[in-house]
């Protein structure tokens, strides 16, 4: 039983601790170079993500209403309170980037996105584990990236990606039903995730310093949306 969930997570952490080492033995300018890299290609990854939505209006909603939640629940103050805490202990001598920083990056890059969702949902319902050793692989080579400049970070967002992933498999059976009476609420949602990692992207390359944390409930709200809109 999640098998898929489970070596999607090992190759997360796999990944993660190569990247450490690696991190560790890069001079700072190199850092620094491989560090606007991941910005752009983050940058890439969540434009792509954007081309499925066919209801902008619902993405304008999600986003606003997210936005208010996130902010009531100060979701970036928890999280980087959170993290300072750890970072007194771990973080990296001449450390570019947050803790926290590299956990947000790192799992909504991991997290969203349909395979995910719909892998997960295979995994749990089928026991049909393809889609999810296919995304572990690529996971896998994104987390050696990521956390040779994001730092100790992404390999805790292994966690994030056990408890989705494995949340949405053990739930399937209740969420099947849920994110397939709409075609459009697993690419709505998507677009939504998308949106978000553009932020991430143009936080990466210092572009801007968005609270992305506070957006995150904005990924969930395209299942509530669909029913009326």
């Amino acid at each position: 039983m999640l098998i898929g969930t489970l070596v999607n997570t090992a190759t997360v952490i796999a990944g993660s601790l190569i990247g450490l080492f690696l991190g560790n033995i890069l001079p700072k300018r190199l850092q620094d170079t491989v560090m606007k890299g991941l910005g752009l290609c983050t940058l890439f990854i969540g434009v792509t993500g954007l081309m499925g939505g066919e209801n902008t209006l619902i993405t304008v909603l999600s986003m606003a209403i997210g936005a208010v939640i996130g902010e009531l629940l100060d979701l970036d103050g928890h999280l980087n309170r959170f993290a300072e805490k750890l970072e007194k202990r771990f973080k990296r001598d001449g450390g570019r980037t947050s803790l926290a920083e590299g956990f947000v990056t790192a799992s909504l890059v991991f997290c969203v996105g349909a395979m995910t969702i719909m892998g997960a949902l295979n995994d749990g319902l089928t026991g049909d584990h393809t889609m999810l050793f296919t995304k572990a692989t690529l996971d896998f080579i994104s987390s050696i990236i990521f956390a040779s400049s994001l730092g100790l970070g992404v390999l805790l967002a292994a966690a994030a990606v056990l408890v989705i992933e494995g949340g949405i498999a053990c739930l399937a059976g209740v969420m099947a039903p849920l994110l397939q009476y709409d075609a459009a609420v697993i690419p709505e949602m998507t677009v939504v995730g998308s949106l978000l990692i553009v932020g991430l992207g143009l936080n990466l390359l210092g572009i801007t310093k968005l609270k992305v944390m506070n957006y995150l409930p904005a990924i969930f709200l395209p299942i509530l949306l669909c029913l009326f809109m």
